[in-house]
């Protein structure tokens, strides 16, 4: 069984349809969460999820958001970004589907783990197996002799904004491939001008490195 497994979204259609492309097809579609927010594709992201097949989808602290309907922080930024994009969201009972957790083979998947941001050199005492999103890393971890993968962001990369991770797991042999692929950035940035996004939004994608 060939397992597409991604997570972060965050609204960024382009990027999606880019990472299904390349992946071609899969016998199961796995999301960790955070389809919806800062691109200005949520309720196209949720529907193209949803609309694949066998997919499991979980939910992340964003669809969390906008079930409450109010973001939680203080960062002005991220609430700049939740206001612009919660305003045409509309696909609330859909996102209230979502679960917190699937076991995958050998591996418990979850949005994150001891509701963390867990990067590259952050230390975690392991005590399963996970396949992780939310930190918008993609990296290979072990610990306690267990084995942590974070398949990185589709829509919002923190290293590289134009290039899209994703993980495919291949049950049958045990192995887990991280992968990544350029998108059609300039799409994302032309919609989001379309949709008369805060300056400052903007600024945020368009001041990260691309390849």
């Amino acid at each position: 069984m060939r397992v597409l497994v991604y997570s972060d979204v965050h609204g960024n259609l382009p990027a999606f349809e880019s990472i299904l492309k390349e992946a071609g097809n899969c016998d199961l579609y796995v999301c960790l969460g955070d389809l919806v927010n800062y691109g200005p594709w949520s309720n196209e992201c949720v529907d193209l999820a949803i609309s694949l097949p066998n997919s499991i989808i979980l939910s992340g602290n964003h669809e969390e958001a906008f079930i409450k309907g109010s973001y939680p922080g203080d960062n002005k930024l991220v609430q700049d970004f939740f206001d612009i994009c919660i305003k045409d969201f509309d696909r609330k009972k859909e996102i209230e589907k979502f679960i917190d957790q699937y076991t995958l083979g050998d591996f418990v998947c979850r949005h994150t783990i001891l509701n963390q941001y867990i990067y590259p050199d952050t230390h975690v005492s392991l005590d399963d197996n996970y396949l992780i999103g939310h930190s918008h890393h993609q990296f290979e971890y072990h610990n306690k002799g267990f084995t942590l993968y974070n398949c990185g962001s589709v829509g919002q990369n923190r290293k590289v904004i134009n290039v899209a991770n994703y993980i495919i797991y291949d049950l049958e042999k045990n192995k887990i491939h991280l992968k990544s692929t350029v998108y059609p950035f300039d799409k994302l940035i032309k919609e989001m001008r379309d949709k008369k996004y805060p300056l400052e939004c903007l600024n945020y994608y368009l001041q990260k490195g691309k390849q």
